[in-house]
């Protein structure tokens, strides 16, 4: 059995394995498991979960969860907008283009895990890019075709929703809230995307893509 592992930022993102990742490689007989990155270990009581604070917390999760020989492909599921100054590349990228930046910084953290069956994931620039994107289910789950209209201008004007741009006022998620002050990361996020669909991200979203062709192909490979 072929399986493919997701470490997720948060419960976001780990909802949309759940309910939209998972049940895409269903009928690829590969099993796809998840966890939210765990924020802090104490030596007792409760572990906290969800965010990024630096790379040697990121790096301890990733080497942990690779002492499970049962995982197959162990990837990720993180915002590329805010991830920490000391993930390897980020103080290093290059000045072109945020396909090229995001490929480095992702290439520079397997380098850096120095495992084969790492397969690190940024989405660029956050997962909100993907809500973004559906903005005609963002209007029907809000009944607020005015909405749509917004968050398709969006998409429209950055020429696509991962060049939606990683700004501290300007990021996909800031640009949803200001345009719907109740936008529930938690829940409305993970219904938009599920309604948009994997083949639709992966049509509109070429970092995205290029993710589910090296997950498929790696997992191809140990047939």
């Amino acid at each position: 059995m072929r399986r493919l592992h997701n470490l997720c930022e948060g419960q976001t993102e780990e909802t949309v394995v759940r309910e939209i990742i998972e049940p895409y490689f269903e009928s690829t007989d590969v099993f796809v498991t998840r966890s939210i990155f765990t924020t802090k270990r104490p030596a007792g009581g409760t572990y906290f979960k969800g965010g990024l604070s630096n790379w040697g917390k990121l790096a301890s999760e990733i080497r942990l969860l690779l002492r499970d020989s049962s995982i197959t492909v162990l990837t990720t599921l993180l915002d590329y907008y805010g991830l920490p100054a000391d993930v390897p590349g980020m103080a290093t990228r290059p000045s072109s283009s945020p396909y090229d930046r995001v490929a480095y910084v992702e290439r520079a953290m397997a380098e850096a895990i120095d495992d084969p069956r790492f397969l690190p994931h940024l989405v660029l620039h956050e997962i909100e890019a993907w809500v973004l994107l559906g903005h005609e289910a963002l209007g029907e789950l809000t009944g607020d075709a005015v909405l749509a209209y917004a968050a398709q201008a969006i998409v429209t004007e950055a020429l696509g929703a991962e060049l939606v741009n990683d700004g501290a006022e300007t990021s996909p998620s800031k640009r949803l809230l200001r345009l719907y002050p109740r936008y529930r990361k938690t829940s409305d996020g993970p219904l938009v995307i599920a309604e948009v669909g994997i083949e639709a991200i992966r049509k509109s979203c070429p970092h995205a893509d290029a993710w589910f062709t090296a997950v498929s192909t790696i997992l191809t490979k140990q047939l």
